[in-house]
C-alpha cells in the first residue's frame, strides 16, 4: 500500500472516532460513527443538511471537498463560530472533527441562537459556491466533460477549434486515481506552465464504473496520452521519449538543453504522471483487442479485410502546377515564387477558399514553368483540385515498404515499419495468451511492464517476467489502436503503439461552439467581431457545427437555429409575463 493511502486511511479512521465522541454530545448513538457511510447520513441529519449528501461522500475527490463542508457544519454546531476555526474545519477537517469531539469545553449547541443572523456571505455565497463545486465536479467527474480540439489530427471530421462534450459513461466513467486535486484543473494549476494541480498522497487503483459497451472498431475516443507517462516540462507538446530518440536519453537530463525539436526552448524539468492526468487525445479507433491489423500503402486492413476509410479522412499530396514567369517571377493560382529574391509566397484566399489549412502546405519543388506543392486535403477536395486548368498532376505521397521510419512503433530496425506501411500485428486482447521471445519482445516489452505492471527481463535472449523464466505472457486487459483521420499528420499509435483500456476516456458527443484557428486560416479565420456577420465559410466560426452531435462519420445537422429560436422565444414570454403582471398590479 502506498504510504499515502495509509496515512489517509488513518486519518479518516481518526475522523470516525472523533465522530464518534460527537455523537456522544448529541441524541445520536455513539456506534453509528463507525458503520461506514451511514456515520455520514448522521452527522449530516444533524447538522440539518439533505441526508442524500452522504451518498457525495463515496465519491473519491468529492468526498474530500464535503468532509470539509461537513466539518464547516459542525463547527457552526458546536459553537465554534470564529473565522480561524471555521478556516480550520474547512480545511483539516479530520483532525478539527476529533477536536470537536474530545475537547470536553465544547458542546453542542444547534444554530437557534443564530438562525436569522446569518453571515449574509456565508448564506449567499460560499454555500452555493460549494455545493456548485461538488455538483460540477461529480458531472465532470462521472458523465460529461468539456474538451478542446487542440490538434489536426483527425481533420475533417473534428476540427480544431471544435469545443464539444465527451460522455465518460458510454464506456464506463474511471474513478479518480489521484482524488486530490484542484477543482476543474487536469494536470497543470491555472496560469502556470508546470506547477501540478494534483497530489499524489493518496493513489487509488483503477475502477471503472458500468458504461453503455467499450470501444468498437470506427469509433472516435478520447483517451489519455499513453506516451504521457514521463513528461519534460518545458517541452509538453513534444513526446519524451521522441526526444530521447533523437537526442539521447543524457541530453535530456539536462533542463537547459534547447533541441531543435522544442523550438530550441529548453526542455525543463522531467516529471512523471499518473493515468488519469496525462494528456487528453482524440483520435479514430481502427482495430481492438485481438484484431490483426496492417497498413498497406496508406489503406488499413482488420483481419485481412480493407477497413472502410472515413469520408473526411486527409493524405499529403503533390500538386505539380503549370505556372507564368514574368518579371523573375513564376506565380500560379496556389501561390508564387520570386527567382529574384528566392522566396515563395503561398495564395492563402485559395486554400482557405477549399479549408486547406496554410501550415499543412508548402513549396516543395520548382522547374523552369513548373511549381510543385504539397497540399494536406481530403479526397473530395483532392478531385476538385486536380481538375484545375494549369494543374499537371496530383499525386498522394506515401512512404514506401521497407523504408524505417525510427519513430514509428517499435522503433525497432527488425520492424521497418512507417507510417503507410505497418504491420502485420495482432493487438493485445484480455486473457489471450501469446509466445515471446527476443525477436518480438520489443513489440509487447512496454505492455508487459509499464501497462500491465509486470518486471520484464530479457537475458541472454531468454525472457524472465516478475523473475521467471517463461515463452509466454497472457494480457491484464485490452487494447486498441488509435489513428488520425488527417493520415499523414498525426501522432497516434503508429507512434507509440497500443492504447491500454485503463486508459480510455470516453466518446464526443455534441459539439456546442467551434472556430477557426487564424494560424490556420489566415483570412477567414480573423475577425472575432466583424465574423458574427459572415457564414461559416467567410468567417471565423463555424456556424453550421453549433449544438450539433457528433457520429462515427462527422457531424449531424446543426441545432443551432433551433436553440435561438428557443431562447428567442422564452425572451418574448419573459418580457409578456413581466408587462402582464405590472398591469395586474396596477
Amino acid at each position: 500500500m502506498y504510504t499515502g493511502n495509509l496515512i489517509f486511511l488513518v486519518l479518516v479512521l481518526l475522523s470516525w472516532v472523533g465522530l464518534y465522541k460527537c455523537f456522544q454530545k448529541t441524541n445520536i448513538a455513539a456506534w453509528k460513527a463507525f458503520i461506514p457511510v451511514y456515520n455520514y447520513y448522521e452527522a449530516f441529519k444533524l447538522v440539518e443538511k439533505p441526508k442524500w449528501w452522504f451518498v457525495l461522500m463515496i465519491v473519491p475527490g468529492v468526498n474530500i471537498i464535503m468532509l470539509g463542508v461537513l466539518a464547516f457544519n459542525l463547527a457552526r454546531y458546536f459553537g465554534k463560530r470564529k473565522t480561524t476555526d471555521l478556516v480550520l474545519a474547512s480545511f483539516v477537517p479530520y483532525l478539527y472533527i476529533v477536536y470537536l469531539g474530545f475537547d470536553s469545553n465544547i458542546k453542542f449547541v444547534g444554530v437557534d441562537d443564530i438562525r436569522g443572523k446569518e453571515i449574509p456571505f456565508i448564506k449567499n455565497w460560499v454555500d452555493p459556491l460549494i455545493f456548485a463545486v461538488v455538483a460540477a465536479s461529480v458531472i465532470r467527474t462521472f458523465f460529461l466533460e468539456a474538451f478542446t480540439i487542440p490538434t489536426s489530427s483527425l481533420e475533417k471530421s473534428l476540427l480544431v477549434g471544435d469545443f464539444l462534450f465527451v460522455s465518460k459513461f458510454s464506456y464506463g466513467a474511471k474513478v479518480p486515481q489521484t482524488p486530490l486535486a484542484f477543482p476543474f484543473a487536469h494536470h497543470t494549476m491555472p496560469f502556470t506552465t508546470g506547477t501540478k494541480s494534483y497530489l499524489e498522497w493518496i493513489k487509488l487503483p483503477h475502477w471503472r464504473l458500468p458504461g453503455l459497451g467499450t470501444p468498437k472498431n470506427n469509433d472516435i475516443v478520447v483517451f489519455n496520452y499513453p506516451d504521457g507517462d514521463t513528461v519534460a516540462v518545458g517541452a509538453q507538446s513534444t513526446s519524451y521519449y521522441n526526444l530521447v530518440r533523437e537526442y539521447g536519453y543524457r541530453a535530456m537530463q539536462d533542463p537547459n538543453f534547447a533541441p531543435a525539436y522544442n523550438g530550441n526552448k529548453p526542455v525543463g524539468k522531467i516529471i512523471a504522471r499518473p493515468i488519469d492526468k496525462r494528456e487528453f487525445y482524440v483520435k479514430r479507433c481502427v482495430a481492438i483487442g485481438g484484431d490483426k491489423l496492417q497498413i498497406k500503402d496508406g489503406q488499413v486492413y482488420i483481419n485481412d479485410k480493407i477497413s472502410p476509410t472515413p469520408p473526411h479522412a486527409q493524405h499529403f499530396y503533390t500538386v505539380e502546377v503549370k505556372g507564368q514567369v514574368a518579371d523573375g517571377i513564376l506565380s500560379s493560382y496556389f501561390g508564387s515564387y520570386d527567382f529574384n529574391n528566392n522566396s515563395y509566397s503561398m495564395n492563402n484566399a485559395a486554400l482557405d477558399k477549399y479549408d486547406i489549412y496554410v501550415d499543412e502546405s508548402g513549396l516543395v519543388d520548382i522547374k523552369q514553368d513548373t511549381l510543385i506543392f504539397r497540399f494536406n486535403m481530403p479526397v473530395d477536395v483532392m478531385q476538385t483540385i486536380k481538375n484545375f486548368s494549369g494543374v499537371v498532376s496530383v499525386t498522394i505521397k506515401n512512404d514506401s515498404a521497407g523504408y524505417y521510419d525510427k519513430q514509428i512503433f517499435p522503433h525497432n530496425p527488425r520492424y521497418p515499419w512507417n507510417n503507410d506501411n505497418f504491420g502485420p500485428i495482432t493487438l493485445p486482447k484480455k486473457d489471450a495468451t501469446i509466445h515471446v521471445d527476443a525477436s518480438n519482445i520489443c513489440l509487447y516489452d512496454r505492455v508487459i511492464q509499464v501497462y500491465d505492471g509486470n518486471k520484464l527481463e530479457v537475458k541472454n535472449g531468454k525472457i524472465f517476467i516478475n523473475d521467471k523464466e517463461t515463452d509466454t505472457y497472457t494480457f491484464k486487459q485490452d487494447y486498441y489502436f488509435m489513428m488520425g483521420d488527417n493520415r499523414h499528420n498525426s501522432a497516434d499509435s503508429r507512434s507509440w503503439g497500443f492504447v491500454p483500456y485503463d486508459h480510455v476516456v470516453g466518446k464526443p458527443l455534441f459539439i456546442w461552439f467551434s472556430m477557426k484557428d487564424a494560424d490556420k486560416n489566415p483570412v477567414s479565420g480573423k475577425g472575432i467581431v466583424s465574423s458574427l456577420f459572415k457564414n461559416s465559410k467567410e468567417g471565423k466560426y463555424r456556424w453550421n457545427r453549433f449544438f450539433t452531435y457528433v457520429t462515427d462519420d462527422g457531424i449531424s445537422k446543426s441545432y443551432f437555429p433551433y436553440f435561438v429560436g428557443i431562447v428567442i422565444i422564452w425572451v418574448g414570454y419573459s418580457q409578456y409575463r413581466k408587462r402582464k403582471d405590472k398591469k395586474s398590479a396596477a
